[in-house]
């Protein structure tokens, strides 16, 4: 069992901050620690392990949370996200300037924080595996432990459930939800078609047709219109039907 992600929380409101760690534990999330200033955010970096930060952009102390963003990419390798009342051109501008993960603008709800949490790790994950494909080193310790790495997190009714990547058989678009379809279970999420396939493994999922997401594991038949998906027929595009030949005949 993979280890939960651990969050520090930097929120001069208590109200909030205390609110945020609700939420978040809810989630699986495990808080390392929930401070209010910029120099107790340093102390906590320096002495425990953190894979994520969410940083208010103004904080009780001189320093802001841009200079503990700054302070974060000069030191450390994790990804951190700003969680900020403001969203002028000013303070977006100077958020920019220190390359954030994410900008989550309050009041939010909870599917927002874990979308902006679940996006940045998942980018920051990629952007890592890139980074040590081209030869550069990696710090072990201070690498996001991402439950990402293998599974994704849907929420049905109350809760946020874990599917391993191998489970999702195909995801439908209908409207404006999806609909991820596993061996056993369906879950609704509301997502782009096309938001949601990058946060899936590219060697294993593709874009078969302008409503369908296949996972090309699970295919069990094909012919010139259509793949077959545990019993459910799925239409397929030019390009994805030449895909499949291709790799039929390789």
């Amino acid at each position: 069992m993979e280890q939960p992600i651990k969050i520090l929380i930097v929120e001069d409101n208590v109200i909030i901050a205390d609110d945020m760690q609700s939420m978040l534990e809810e989630i699986g999330y495990e808080i390392v620690d929930n401070v209010i200033v910029y120099e107790q955010a340093v102390d906590v970096l320096k002495s425990k392990e953190v894979d994520l930060v969410l940083i208010d952009i103004i904080l009780a102390s001189d320093k802001t949370g841009i200079d503990l963003g700054k302070h974060i990419r000069d030191n450390y390798n994790i990804p951190f996200i700003f969680v900020t009342s403001n969203s002028d051109r000013a303070t977006v501008e100077n958020a920019k300037t220190v390359k954030p993960n994410g900008y989550l603008v309050k009041p939010f709800e909870q599917q927002d924080l874990y979308t902006s949490i679940e996006i940045a790790l998942s980018n920051f994950d990629y952007e890592n595996k890139g980074t040590s494909a081209a030869g550069e080193s990696q710090n072990d310790k201070t690498s996001p432990n991402s439950v990402l790495k293998d599974s994704i997190f849907v929420k049905k009714q109350h809760l946020y459930y874990r599917i391993p990547f191998g489970d999702i058989q195909f995801i439908k678009a209908d409207n404006v939800y999806l609909e991820v379809n596993t061996i056993d279970k369906k879950f609704l999420v509301r997502s782009p078609l096309k938001d949601y396939l990058e946060k899936l493994p590219r060697n294993k999922f593709y874009r078969a047709h302008k409503s369908y997401i296949v996972n090309v594991d699970h295919i069990d038949a094909v012919n010139s219109k259509d793949i077959m998906i545990n019993n459910t027929l799925i239409p397929i595009s030019k390009d994805f039907k030449e895909f499949i030949l291709s790799a039929m005949n390789s």
